[in-house]
């Protein structure tokens, strides 16, 4: 079954935050994506919602992580 993003969104779009090294993006549900820089190493491109079951598809080239 292909999952269903609820949206696409340019890395360059997310928010970094340095702390927990993890780039997050707003959530409709008022929580935020998030996605870690060691997933994009892995080539993963979901960002979850830790309060929903919301995900996005990041749209980043990998070879900026190698």
């Amino acid at each position: 079954m292909p999952l269903s993003y609820y949206d696409e969104v340019e890395l360059e779009d997310m928010e970094f935050d340095e702390a927990k090294q993890v780039f997050t993006f707003p959530c409709p549900c008022g929580d935020r994506f998030e996605i870690s820089i060691a997933q994009l190493k892995d080539e993963e491109d979901i960002a979850r919602c830790p309060s929903c079951t919301l995900i996005i598809r990041v749209i980043y080239d990998p070879l900026d992580f190698m």
